[in-house]
């Protein structure tokens, strides 16, 4: 007996053959208009997530600290930050048509905006098979609109994309493992773990051994063809981080530790109430120890395991009851080391879990809306005010986040034009306090003598003051290096919890 369908109305039956659809037109027709239609309502989406980012994030909004890493290793402004153990080169490659043509952040919020938008069309696009066009759309439009994917979209950070590979990674898999013959599905999979991993490596892994652990337990699915693609996959897109490891830190195990050393060692920690402050407008809460302001803007993550649950049971006698279930598995998985391993918080990683849950969430939403009783328009209201009042949170979140980023972007600027007003001009050295994205600014090199990204030694900082100029960058009550001391001193704007803001620069700078 056929499971029936998720929509409402729809039956399931088979059309005998020639027989005309319901609007009169021939078979073919009517597939034609439905695959046009499916295509067209997760293009709609990504098309307004493109615009919105254009429009509400990617105007003034300068390079921040990661992302400051990540572009100076292809950028052209200034010399590479130091890359540190946990991160990975691949939103960098993502990065590099633009950055390395040009010094344009708005031509880079631009390109990765429009890159963001496709990549959410393709993730969402693998599913059609899976799931009805209205789910997939409602889906991606649901993700799209949380301040974070919008707020993200245009940066060069790796945690969307990895969202993408694993939308799109689950996807393959069941494509596949329901159709064994299916041998693009079985090259879509294995690219989608392969940029996974690209992004972030570790990542990668629990997606790659929950996949694989499915492929154990489901007898249907038992094929070690799929266990070989996993595998090919994740070492393929590994690879440069593996070599580098080798290279840089004396093999896998020893950039492992000093990843999780620099992550403030991984073990049990509880950070679920860390993530719900941190979506009052956070991007990194460590430590997190702010208060709880605003619980209105954790309102759809508190209520996100209840609908994910709705949306489960309400496809548990369809055909489509074993995507719903893989996505909701997955997801939370995905969820699990970030909520409990890391005693930290930052919205963007839990991109991957969001982007899997969200399509339960949209299975129940769809199906409330085909509720065929009295109560369906006070429901469909009910609804549709949730949502309104869900989006106007989010945008006053993101409106707050983006002002207060705006307002840095300028300071860092006027403060990079300090730098070169009193000497410090390429080729050039920046330490001390934010010297990352001040540095990238004002095209110097950023190095530090401590902390995890330290890549020289105070008396190497002394030896190049000597040749050329070198600004150590202090707040009020920082301990002057004794190679700087006498070094002249002057005031810079302040930044944020940094006080009293000011730079010490070495004599070379006035030669």
């Amino acid at each position: 007996m056929q499971e029936p369908h998720l929509l409402p109305g729809s039956r399931g039956e088979p059309r005998p053959a020639g027989d005309p659809a319901p609007d009169g037109s021939s078979p073919a027709a009517g597939t034609d208009g439905r695959s046009a239609r499916a295509t067209l309502w997760p293009a709609a989406v990504a098309v307004s997530f493109v615009l919105a980012q254009l429009m509400l994030v990617a105007p003034g909004l300068g390079l921040g600290w990661d992302e400051t890493v990540y572009v100076s290793q292809v950028g052209r402004q200034g010399p590479a930050a130091f890359l540190s153990a946990p991160r990975a080169r691949g939103v960098s490659f993502l990065a590099a048509p633009v950055a390395a043509l040009s010094t344009s952040v708005l031509a880079l919020r631009i390109w990765l905006a429009v890159l963001s938008g496709l990549g959410l069309f393709l993730a969402l696009r693998v599913w059609r098979p899976l799931l009805p066009a209205p789910v997939i759309a409602l889906a991606g439009a649901l993700f799209a609109s949380l301040w974070i994917t919008l707020y993200y979209g245009p940066q060069v950070m790796p945690n969307l994309w990895v969202a993408y590979g694993a939308l799109a990674a689950v996807g393959f898999f069941l494509r596949t493992a329901r159709d064994p013959g299916d041998s693009l599905s079985l090259v879509g999979l294995a690219a989608a773990v392969a940029f996974v991993a690209l992004m972030r490596p570790p990542d990668a892994v629990p997606l790659v051994l929950l996949l694989a652990a499915a492929s154990l337990l489901v007898r249907a699915w038992r094929r070690p063809v799929l266990w070989c693609v996993l595998a090919a996959g994740v070492l393929v897109g590994s690879a440069e981080w593996v070599i580098e490891a080798y290279v840089r830190y004396g093999g896998l195990v020893a950039r492992l530790d000093r990843a999780s050393e620099i992550q403030g060692d991984v073990g049990w920690y509880v950070a679920v109430d860390d993530h719900v402050r941190a979506l009052g407008g956070r991007t990194l809460c460590r430590p997190c120890d702010v208060p709880w302001e605003n619980p209105v803007t954790a309102l759809w993550f508190l209520a996100l395991p209840l609908a994910v649950a709705g949306g489960v049971r309400a496809a548990a006698r369809t055909r489509h009851r074993t995507a719903t279930v893989m996505a909701t598995v997955t997801g939370c998985a995905l969820a699990l080391p970030y909520l409990f391993t890391i005693d930290y918080a930052a919205p963007r990683f839990l991109f991957p879990a969001y982007a899997l849950l969200s399509l339960p969430v949209a299975v129940l939403l769809v199906r409330l809306a085909g509720i065929g009783t009295s109560w369906r328009p006070a429901l469909l209201g009910l609804c549709a005010l949730a949502l309104l009042g869900h989006l106007a949170v989010q945008y006053k979140v993101l409106d707050s986040v983006t002002r207060r980023v705006r307002t840095d972007t300028v300071t860092l600027s006027r403060i990079a034009a300090e730098l070169r007003a009193h000497g410090v001009r390429p080729p050039c050295v920046v330490t001390g306090k934010d010297a990352i994205r001040i540095a990238y600014r004002a095209g110097c090199a950023s190095r530090q003598p401590a902390g995890h990204d330290a890549a020289i030694t105070p008396a190497g900082l002394a030896r190049a003051a000597e040749r050329q100029p070198v600004a150590v960058l202090l707040s009020r009550g920082g301990t002057v290096p004794a190679y700087a001391r006498g070094w002249a001193a002057y005031q810079l704007p302040d930044l944020p919890q940094q006080p009293g803001f000011h730079m010490l620069v070495s004599p070379s700078a006035q030669n």
